[in-house]
């Protein structure tokens, strides 16, 4: 069949399809008995014909139509489901983003302020060991203002507070000579030991019965002697001062138990003792 004009699109309603349904029933049977019957006759029957804007048109059946319908319809909800899925898909891609970002911010606002409170403590424990720091400075130049001024050259005693428990000359089996050759301080191992006055160290070293023993000589030709020492933080040759210590309260040597046995001398070996009380209350020591 020929067209006198261009072929229109067109899509056919349902109302349409049902419509075009008969004539494309008529127009079917036109076809068919066309040889046999008369030109009448597919005239009338050609006359159901649909005009959709050509000359003429071929007629479609009512199942087909609906079926075309049914796939144009399909065709569309299928569309539309992924026109959705897309949207859908979309819209769960920029919701993840977000959350990623959100945690994200959230993981570097809390590591900036966990720096933050770091640097505030390393600034807290500066600032208490400076003012730690300025106030034992400051009790040090107290406790210095506060001193007694002591003259270079003047005398103390060889322990802090320490007093005399065995006295110069008494006797017993303890010493080989049978008198004590000087006097005993008590005191608790470890306590420091002073030189009594300035000085120059001439024996540092295990004494025998004076176990560790250290003898200084001083400016007046005078000797004294410190025995029985647990440690000595002095050498031979070595410059004190008055005050200055030179070692620990100990036991060594022939000791019954923690003391300072301390000696004045004219020389500085073992025989050449002299009274040291009176030595050390001569050099204004109270005693």
């Amino acid at each position: 069949m020929a067209f006198t004009r261009a072929l229109a699109k067109y899509r056919p309603t349902r109302r349409t399809a049902r419509g075009a349904g008969a004539a494309g029933a008529a127009l079917l049977a036109a076809a068919l008995v066309g040889p046999l019957a008369s030109p009448a006759a597919a005239v009338v029957a050609a006359a159901a014909g649909h005009e959709t804007g050509l000359t003429q048109a071929m007629a479609v059946s009512g199942p087909l139509a609906e079926r075309i319908g049914h796939q144009a319809d399909n065709q569309q909800q299928a569309a539309d489901a992924k026109k959705a899925a897309a949207a859908k898909a979309a819209a769960e891609a920029k919701k993840a983003a977000q959350a990623k970002a959100a945690a994200e911010a959230k993981k570097a606002a809390e590591a900036k302020k966990a720096a933050e409170a770091r640097k505030a403590e390393a600034k807290r424990k500066a600032e208490a060991k400076r003012k730690a720091d300025d106030e034992r400075a400051a009790a040090k130049k107290r406790a210095a203002r506060s001193a007694p001024r002591v003259s270079p050259n003047a005398f103390v005693n060889p322990i802090a507070g320490g007093k005399v428990t065995t006295q110069y000359r008494s006797g017993g089996a303890m010493w080989s000579s049978g008198k004590h050759s000087g006097i005993d301080f008590a005191a608790p191992a470890g306590t420091p030991v002073k030189s009594v006055g300035s000085g120059t160290v001439v024996t540092a070293g295990w004494g025998g019965a004076y176990g560790n023993n250290v003898v200084i000589r001083h400016s007046d030709g005078r000797y004294t002697q410190y025995g029985h020492l647990l440690s000595m933080s002095v050498s031979v040759g070595q410059k004190v001062g008055s005050g200055q210590q030179i070692g620990r309260v100990g036991s060594t040597g022939n000791s019954t138990g923690p003391h300072l046995h301390f000696e004045a001398r004219t020389a500085p070996g073992y025989g050449a003792d002299i009274n040291p009380l009176a030595y050390l209350r001569g050099k204004g020591v109270g005693l």
